[in-house]
């Protein structure tokens, strides 16, 4: 029998795929220790979305969750993230000197391999960042990335042009222990699968370890598994209930079920593996489950959506109060992978596909063009597998103000004024926060909410599930005051669990802005204006307020930006619709508002 290796990916593709990567730490180390307890010494600890999302929706610093992750699982283990090229873990490409400190920090705080990809198979975009994670004493495992093209679309994601792929990683003398070939979508066939990993071997030799990685969204992760198992793969990536099938990998019970009868085996202690399940699920019962993230979808193949971005995609839906547009954004992905150039459906180029469907369905087709799609087609973060749309690329150049360009990104990156340690240490200092290393990469990949995040002004965004409220008494009473202001208020029969702590409530989970003032104001329905000829700045669509750029007294023009939401992960500057003086304004960074809102309100 083959001993089959595989590497737990449940506490990050797991979350990200099926939570949106919105989970408390407190609620899943304890099973990190009973997966070491249990065997289990290869695990995914971290990166991709899992290093952004602690900062955004947990109020909690992802370097000392990835500390407590170490300690968790002791000392031996192989804990394993997720690095998106020059990337590293943003959705915007980074400099030189970033890319460095990612990989020193990581090692630092406890790492010990980091899977290393670029969505567009743009060979150079891994040189340096595979030489920084090497130096800094990590093992490297180099990427190809996969996905099945929407019908009728060619001209790349062959076996063929995988192969080729891989022979330019190898031409290119980038440093590497392992060689990953990463599907996130879960969209290739299983022939193809076989054809690209027999290929592989015969160019690889038998000594390197070669892994496949996939998703059951579409329903054929298994076939896909044994296919890549039967050419010569030595692990796969599998997960645990109850995340896993649907968005995320199989579970490891189902890839241990499909291997009985066959040459090969997970070699695991079933029932140690059952105990841990159980313990995992018990952890997790209270979390809010998408349906989306349930359930194959045999569609996902017209338009592949990552499961690690689907559920992120469909949680910022709901948080805007837009998850009715999600079919006819997914509807509209198929034109914007088929127009892009065909980099592989995985973040940042999945989020750069959703999000310009997302536009093209509230704006209008193409109307407006998402600044990373737009910077994708024109050539800002290296060289697509196929030439982008030729009218797509006129409008994203006209609309973004920039030319194409074939320059190598981190040159670009280098000379942006915008971008490296230095900037973030201003911005810090600006901030009067400490300048550390680790706050310098915080400030510098998760930017104005990396910021807001350490001065302790960051919001909690997990969905957990609302406690069923106990039967009324026969006589209401009134609510007595709660030492520790948390209270149970039912509305129509509805619970909500409310904490009041200062100007902020916490409801279900979810932070809020908060001013409670006696009495009823009578102008509490709409927002004051001044003395005067008064016109409120309405926010065109939900959103995160990102950033206030004007305070009150401000003289403005028209056209001028007074803030910045956030919505999407994509920012829409809010200008002001006539000149005056900005009498009012009614909303704090880091607070959720829905469309129509009066942001603020000028005054001539």
């Amino acid at each position: 029998m083959k001993k089959v290796n595989f590497m737990l990916t449940a506490f990050r593709d797991g979350f990200q795929s099926v939570f949106g990567a919105r989970v408390f730490s407190k609620d899943y180390l304890p099973v990190v220790k009973l997966a070491a307890e249990a065997g289990i010494h290869h695990i995914e600890a971290g990166g991709g979305a899992m290093f952004q999302s602690p900062f955004f929706y947990s109020n909690e610093n992802s370097f000392e969750v990835m500390d407590a992750f170490r300690k968790a699982a002791g000392p031996d283990a192989n804990l394993q993230t997720l690095a998106r090229g020059i990337n590293v873990v943003a959705l915007d490409s980074q400099p030189r000197d970033i890319i460095k400190l990612h990989a020193q920090m990581f090692k630092k705080h406890g790492m010990t391999t980091i899977r290393n990809f670029d969505a567009l198979n743009d060979v150079n975009n891994l040189i340096y960042s595979g030489k920084c994670i090497v130096e800094a004493g990590l093992k490297h495992e180099v990427v190809v990335t996969m996905m099945e093209l929407p019908p009728g679309c060619t001209g790349a994601h062959t076996a063929e042009f995988y192969a080729e792929t891989l022979k330019k990683i190898l031409a290119s003398d980038i440093p590497y222990d392992s060689v990953c070939f990463k599907d996130a979508s879960g969209t290739s066939t299983p022939s193809k699968v076989y054809n690209t990993i027999k290929e592989a071997r015969k160019l690889l030799g038998d000594k390197v370890k070669i892994v496949f990685h996939s998703h059951e969204t579409a329903g054929t992760c298994v076939t896909a598994y044994k296919a890549a198992i039967e050419a010569g793969a030595d692990q796969v990536d599998l997960s645990m209930a109850p995340v896993s099938g649907g968005t995320c990998q199989p579970d490891i019970l189902t890839m241990w079920h499909a291997l009985r009868g066959t040459d090969y085996t997970l070699d695991i202690d079933v029932n140690k593996i059952i105990k841990l399940e159980d313990a995992f699920k018990e952890a997790l019962k209270d979390y809010f489950m998408p349906p989306e993230a349930t359930k194959v979808e045999p569609l996902i193949p017209f338009f592949p959506m990552p499961g690690g971005a689907l559920t992120a995609n469909t949680q910022m839906l709901r948080d805007n109060g837009l998850m009715d547009k999600y079919p006819e954004v997914i509807a509209a992905m198929g034109e914007s992978v088929a127009k892009g150039g065909f980099g592989s459906s995985v973040t940042p180029v999945s989020q750069f596909y959703f999000q310009q469907a997302f536009n093209n369905v509230m704006f209008g087709p193409w109307k407006k063009i998402a600044e990373g799609y737009g910077k994708m087609v024109l050539g800002y973060f290296g060289k697509t597998p196929v030439a982008p749309d030729a009218e797509v690329v006129k409008i994203a150049a006209e609309q973004l103000k920039l030319e194409p360009t074939t320059e190598n990104p981190l040159d670009i990156n280098d000379r942006s004024p915008k971008k490296g340690v230095a900037v973030a240490k201003k911005l810090l200092e600006d901030n009067s926060l400490p300048v550390t290393d680790e706050n310098i990469f915080i400030a510098s990949s998760c930017q104005d909410k990396g910021i807001l995040f350490l001065k302790g002004g960051a919001t909690i965004g997990v969905r957990k599930n609302e406690k069923k409220a106990e039967a009324p008494a026969a006589a209401a009473k009134p609510a007595e005051k709660s030492a520790d202001g948390a209270y149970t208020v039912s509305v129509n029969g509805k619970a909500y669990e409310i904490k009041l702590a200062g100007d902020k409530a916490e409801v279900n989970g979810t932070s809020y802005n908060v001013s409670v003032k006696a009495g009823i104001a009578s102008a509490a329905a709409a927002p004051a204006a001044a003395s005067g000829e008064g016109v409120n700045v309405v926010s065109p669509l939900p959103g995160l307020v990102l950033r206030v750029n004007k305070k009150v007294g401000d003289k403005v023009a028209s056209g001028e930006i007074v803030l910045v939401l956030e919505s999407m992960k994509m920012e829409n500057p809010i200008a002001a619709p006539a000149a005056g003086v900005l009498t009012a304004i009614n909303v704090k960074q880091g607070e959720q508002v829905q469309a129509g809102k009066a942001l603020a309100v000028v005054s001539k």
